[in-house]
């Protein structure tokens, strides 16, 4: 497979790529990481030993959270399945998105980015489609069937990233010989000449050797554009209610009015929507780009959340029930929604906070990114029940409320990161009406210094 494209750089001068069998591997399995979506703790890990590594102790340990909760006969061993679980999820969280973005070429980024939100929702999917025929299942023991498949796509994760090469600028970061990680480049390009690349990887690998301690220089005045992307973009990812829907899809088809098998099935249907949008979505993002699908996935959000509000505040009421008619109508609306954010906020959500970053900055950007995430995720799903109890239908328009804000921060706040490579990124925010006074600033006064030094 060979499709040729030819990038340009900020002086006008190109990398050379092609769509290589490699890289189409490499990233395919790596997206897998995001089967076994979960919270970070790998940053040290992936920053010290590489990308592959931690993408191999990703499987590990979710592969073994998976037995012993399969197989669990007390609390504690759920608990200790839990925690290795999110030992395992943490470390994919962390290290796939930086892994596919790092292997891609700046043309196709995008797509094999967006990879990793894809099979979160394929995983999504396949959970709904086990706990359908698990509920089935006589005896209650179905519960450990739906725990135990889980080690499904962590074993296949373990044995293709057995095959997987390290990222290129994780060679030049850890091994010296610039000839092997130029070797790579090629096999992964699919030309011969990379050297314009491999220029830009090792001056990015020079400035990143210098910075011990990422964290303190995230919090520098010229980072502030990837902290603030870091924060802000998963914070609104989880404020978009998606994962109340994906989590409570069955509480509120019950709520109105659906029995239960229904309303797992239901839980199905918005599963495969949201992985069909995705997959669209991977397939444009790099034509179209990041903002334009920002856009156009929040005001389809924002419209279906109104439109659900208001049919469920005026046709349910506290204690009724919907017709069979309005039900269906409130389906077809979450499934629209749940395509809104499959075409924008799912997959750009991990995107984009993995090719903003400097490579010195970009293991602590990516965790920071992921712990917020997390935490709101926990945040949301342990008020969910509470806010539905209270809100009722206003619940919608309180996550619509934050889809428009979202929205609106997007337009101002997020320059356009399609086409340009990872090493030449901190041009868009030198370029930007507001955070160029950050990053200009804090370059004059850093010249300044050296000046008076000298």
């Amino acid at each position: 497979m060979a499709a040729g494209i030819a990038i340009t750089s900020e002086e006008g001068q190109l990398y050379n790529a092609r769509i290589t069998w490699l890289l189409v591997f490499s990233c395919a399995i790596a997206s897998t990481g995001g089967l076994i979506f979960g919270y970070d703790i790998g940053t040290s890990v992936t920053r010290a030993f590489g990308r592959k590594s931690s993408i191999l102790l990703a499987g590990a340990s979710f592969l073994a959270g998976s037995a012993i909760g399969g197989a669990a006969y007390n609390v504690f061993m759920l608990i200790l399945a839990r925690v290795l679980l999110g030992v395992g999820i943490g470390f994919a969280n962390q290290s796939v998105p930086m892994y596919l973005s790092e292997m891609a070429p700046p043309k196709s980024r995008g797509a094999f980015g967006i990879g990793f939100d894809l099979c979160i929702a394929i995983g999504v999917l396949l959970a709904n489609l086990v706990n359908y025929g698990a509920e089935k299942v006589k005896g209650a023991w179905g519960w450990r069937i739906s725990l135990a498949l889980a080690g499904a796509p962590a074993s296949f994760l373990i044995l293709g990233a057995l095959f997987l090469p390290e990222t290129p600028n994780s060679l030049i970061e850890h091994d010296k010989n610039h000839e092997k990680a130029k070797r790579l480049l090629q096999q992964v390009r699919g030309v011969d000449d990379v050297q314009i690349e491999l220029d830009d990887l090792i001056r990015a690998s020079n400035v990143s050797k210098i910075t011990k301690h990422p964290f303190k220089h995230i919090i520098k005045r010229k980072y502030r554009p990837q902290l603030v992307m870091s924060i802000a973009i998963p914070f609104f990812q989880q404020i978009t209610g998606i994962n109340v829907i994906t989590f409570y899809a069955p509480i509120l088809f019950r709520t109105i009015g659906l029995g239960e098998s229904a309303s797992l099935m239901s839980a199905v249907v918005t599963g495969a929507v949201v992985s069909t949008t995705i997959f669209f979505t991977l397939l444009i993002a790099d034509k179209v780009g990041r903002r334009v699908l920002f856009m156009v996935g929040g005001a389809v959000m924002l419209v279906c959340q109104f439109l659900i509000g208001g049919i469920m505040a005026i046709k349910l009421g506290d204690h009724g029930r919907l017709s069979n008619s309005y039900g269906i109508l409130v389906l077809i609306l979450v499934c629209t929604y749940v395509a809104g954010f499959g075409l924008s906020w799912g997959p750009l959500g991990w995107l984009v906070p993995s090719e903003i970053s400097p490579l010195e900055i970009r293991s602590a950007a990516l965790s920071i990114r992921v712990a917020v995430d997390f935490l709101l995720l926990f945040l949301v799903a342990q008020a969910f029940l509470a806010m539905l109890c209270h809100f009722k239908a206003g619940i919608f328009f309180f996550f619509g409320g934050w889809v428009a804000l979202m929205t609106a921060f997007v337009y101002l706040l997020l320059p356009e990161t399609k086409n340009v490579p990872l090493e030449r990124m901190d041009r868009i925010w030198r370029e930007h009406w507001f955070w160029r006074r950050f990053v200009l600033d804090d370059d004059e006064d850093s010249l300044g210094t050296k000046a008076e030094a000298a």
